[in-house]
C-alpha cells in the first residue's frame, strides 16, 4: 500500500488512476465548538441539521406517543402501498448493473489504482465478507421467516370478509344486527380461497338484512408468497424458503455492493474524501461541496440511523423474548407471565399487556456498554467483540447443523438455493401481483431497510476492498455473504420446519416472530445454553452495530474525518437507542418498519443517480488504461 495519503488516511492510488482535480479539503467547511469540557469537530450544516432533526423526532414520538402511533401506521401503509413497485423495481436495477459491470470492460478496473495490491488476503477478506453479513437480522428472522413463509404458503390463498357498517367505539360493544360481540366475529373470521367461495358463504351465514353490511376483500388477505400452495407441505417448503433466501440473497448485497464500489472508487482512485457526496462528482462536479452534498449525507444519516434503530429494536424485542422464555416465572395465558417482576410475554388472550419498561431497560443498558465500546476504539471496542460474536455464531451454527442432521440440512441448503432460483424472477416482478400482502409487507421493508443499512455496510465493504477488481469485488459481495445468509437460513429454518412436518411440533410454528428461535432451540439438546448464547448474540450484535453505526454516522457529520472527537460517536450511539426506545414504544415493530421504509424512500433515488456516477467514473478510469 503506498505510504502517502491524499485526504484523512485515504492512500494515494498505485499506478495509473483518474484522480479528480479539486481544490477542496476534508474539514474545511467544518466548526471547532466547545461544548463544556468536550471539544467537537462537525460538519456546518449536515451535523446540525441531521442532529437537530432527530432530537425532535424522539421528543415528538415522547410527547404525543398516540399521534405518533397513528402517523407510522399511515407512513407504512401509504408508502408500502403506493411505492412497492418502486422498490422491486430498484433493486432489480441495482442486480442488473451489478451483473453488466461484471462481464463488461469496466470490470478490469482495479480499485486502488491499476498496480495496486489488496489490501488483505483471500480468507481475511472472505472472514469480513461474513462479519458483513451477520447481524440482529439472520438472529431475529433466521427461523422466523421461514417459518413464516412456510405456514402461510401451507394455508393457500385466501380472501376475507369485509365489514361494510359502522364500528362501536368500544372494542367489545356489540354491532347492530347481532345478539352477541361473538356472532360478528365469527362471521368476519369466515374466509374462502377465491372471492366466490366467500360470498357464497357470506349468502349461507346470514340474514338478507345483514348481508348488505358485508363484502369480500378486494384482493388476497393472506400473506403468502406468489401463489401459495395449500395443504402440500412440501411445496410450501420449498416456496418459503425461496422467498426468505430472495430477501437475504442477490438483492440485498447488490445493494451493499453498489455504495460500497462508489464509496471505494471515488475515494482510492479519484481522491475524494470517503463519503457518499464524493460518488456525485461526475454529475455535480463542485456542487457535492455546497448543497448539494449536504442534502445527499443528510439523507444519508437519516436512512443509516434509522435503519440502524430498526435493528437494534428488533433485537431488543428478541432479548427481552428470550430472557422472559428462559428465565422468566408465571403464565403466559394467565397473564402473569414477567421478568424480574416486569410483566413481559403475555398472550394477548391474557388482557394483561406486556409492559415496555424491560425494552427501555435493555436498550439503555446495552446501549451503556456499546458507549464502553466506543470510548475503547475499534481495536479495543468492536473488534474484540465482533470476534467473540464470529466464533459464537459459528458455534451455535454447527450445533444446530449437526444436531439437526447435517446431511438432511446441507441437502435441504442445495434444493433450497433451487427453488430460489426457479423462483427468483416471479418474486422480483414489481407489477400485476396478487400476493399484495407479502410483497408489501414483506419484500418493499427488506429493500427499504437494506438501503437504509447500505451507507453503514458499504463503508466496512469498501475500506477492506482496496486492490480488489471491480469484476472480483462484485462476484465476491454478491456470492460470498450470500451464501452465508442461505446456509444460516436454511440450517435454523429448515430445522424448525423439519420439527412441524416431521414431528408434529407446531409451537415454533405458532409463535410471535421473536420467539420462534427459542421454540425451535428448545427441541434440541442443551437447550437452556444454546438459547442463552442466542440472546448473547443478540446483545453484542446490537453492540457492535451500535458502535459501528456511530462510526459511520460520525464520519458523515463530520465532513469525512475519520478522527474527529470520540465525544461525537458517543452522541450519535445514544441517540441511536433514544430512537430505538421511542418507536418501541410508540408503536412495537410497526413503527419501526414505518420509520425505515419511509427513510429508505428517498435514499433510493439517492442510490439510482449512484449507479449512473459509477458507470462515468468507470469510464474515465478505463480510457486511461
Amino acid at each position: 500500500m503506498a505510504d502517502e495519503t491524499v485526504n484523512q488516511g485515504i492512500p494515494t492510488p498505485d499506478g495509473h488512476s483518474d484522480l479528480i482535480d479539486t481544490d477542496y479539503e476534508v474539514g474545511q467547511d467544518n466548526v471547532q465548538p466547545q461544548v463544556g469540557p468536550f471539544g467537537l469537530d462537525i460538519h456546518n450544516p449536515v451535523f446540525f441539521i441531521s442532529g437537530l432533526a432527530i432530537v425532535l423526532f424522539v421528543f415528538y414520538a415522547l410527547a404525543l406517543p398516540e399521534q405518533a402511533t397513528a402517523v407510522f401506521s399511515w407512513l407504512f401503509s401509504a408508502v408500502t402501498k403506493s411505492f412497492d413497485w418502486f422498490f422491486l423495481g430498484a433493486a432489480n436495477i441495482f442486480v442488473l448493473f451489478c451483473l453488466f459491470l461484471i462481464v463488461s470492460p469496466y470490470g478490469s478496473v482495479r480499485l486502488g489504482g491499476a498496480d495496486a495490491k489488496p489490501d488483505y488476503t483471500y480468507v481475511g477478506w472472505f472472514s469480513m465478507l461474513f462479519a458483513a453479513g451477520m447481524g440482529i437480522g439472520l438472529m431475529f428472522f433466521g427461523v422466523s421467516e421461514p417459518m413464516s413463509h412456510f405456514a402461510s404458503s401451507q394455508g393457500g390463498v385466501g380472501y376475507s370478509v369485509v365489514y361494510n357498517g359502522e364500528m362501536p367505539s368500544e372494542a367489545l360493544a356489540l354491532v347492530p344486527g347481532f345478539e352477541t360481540r361473538e356472532a360478528f366475529d365469527s362471521v368476519m373470521a369466515l374466509g374462502g380461497a377465491s372471492p366466490d367461495a366467500v360470498t357464497a358463504t357470506l349468502d349461507e351465514a346470514l340474514t338478507a338484512e345483514q348481508r348488505d353490511e358485508f363484502s369480500v376483500s378486494a384482493g388476497r388477505s393472506d400473506w403468502a408468497p406468489l401463489g401459495a400452495a395449500g395443504g402440500d407441505a412440501a411445496e410450501a417448503t420449498r416456496l418459503g424458503m425461496a422467498a426468505t433466501i430472495f430477501h437475504w440473497g442477490l438483492h440485498p448485497w447488490a445493494i451493499y455492493a453498489v455504495v460500497a464500489l462508489a464509496l471505494a472508487l471515488f475515494s482510492y482512485n479519484k481522491g475524494l474524501p470517503l463519503t457518499l457526496r464524493s460518488a456525485f462528482y461526475p454529475i455535480f462536479g463542485e456542487r457535492v461541496w455546497g448543497w448539494t452534498g449536504h442534502i445527499i449525507d443528510t439523507l444519508a444519516v437519516f436512512a443509516t440511523l434509522f435503519g440502524l434503530a430498526t435493528s437494534l429494536g428488533f433485537g431488543a424485542e428478541q432479548a427481552a423474548s428470550g430472557l422472559t422464555f428462559l428465565y422468566g416465572s408465571g403464565d403466559a395465558a394467565e397473564g402473569t407471565r414477567n421478568f424480574i417482576g416486569i410483566p413481559y410475554g403475555n398472550s394477548e388472550e391474557s388482557g394483561v399487556e406486556n409492559s415496555s419498561l424491560l425494552l427501555v431497560l435493555l436498550i439503555s443498558g446495552i446501549t451503556a456498554i456499546a458507549l464502553i465500546s466506543v470510548v475503547r476504539g475499534l481495536d479495543g471496542g468492536v473488534k474484540v467483540l465482533s470476534e467473540i460474536n464470529m466464533g459464537l455464531a459459528a458455534l451455535l451454527l454447527v450445533f444446530t447443523l449437526l444436531v439437526g442432521g447435517p446431511i438432511f440440512l446441507l441437502t435441504f441448503f442445495a434444493d433450497s438455493l433451487w427453488a430460489y432460483l426457479q423462483n427468483v424472477i416471479p418474486l422480483s416482478n414489481p407489477f400485476g401481483r396478487e400476493d399484495t400482502n407479502f410483497m408489501q409487507g414483506w419484500t418493499a421493508f427488506y429493500w427499504a431497510w437494506w438501503i437504509s443499512w447500505s451507507p453503514f455496510v458499504g463503508m466496512f465493504i469498501a475500506r477492506v476492498s482496496r486492490g480488489r477488481s471491480v469484476r472480483e469485488f462484485l462476484i465476491c459481495v454478491l456470492l460470498i455473504p450470500s451464501l452465508v445468509c442461505v446456509l444460516w437460513m436454511s440450517v435454523f429454518g429448515g430445522t424448525a420446519i423439519s420439527q412441524v412436518v416431521n414431528d408434529g411440533y407446531t409451537l415454533a410454528k405458532d409463535a410471535s416472530l421473536e420467539l420462534k428461535l427459542f421454540y425451535m432451540l428448545d427441541q434440541l439438546p442443551l437447550a437452556t445454553i444454546t438459547s442463552t448464547i442466542g440472546i448473547v448474540l443478540v446483545v453484542v450484535f446490537f453492540v457492535t452495530s451500535s458502535d459501528s453505526g456511530s462510526l459511520v454516522i460520525d464520519t458523515i457529520t463530520a465532513g469525512g474525518k475519520v478522527d474527529a472527537p470520540v465525544t461525537q460517536r458517543v452522541f450519535w450511539a445514544i441517540f441511536e437507542g433514544a430512537v430505538a426506545i421511542v418507536l418501541l414504544v410508540g408503536g412495537g415493530l410497526a413503527s419501526l418498519q414505518s420509520a425505515v421504509i419511509s427513510t429508505g424512500l428517498p435514499f433510493t433515488i439517492v442510490l439510482l443517480v449512484m449507479c449512473w456516477a459509477i458507470f462515468r467514473g468507470l469510464q474515465s478510469e478505463k480510457r486511461g488504461l
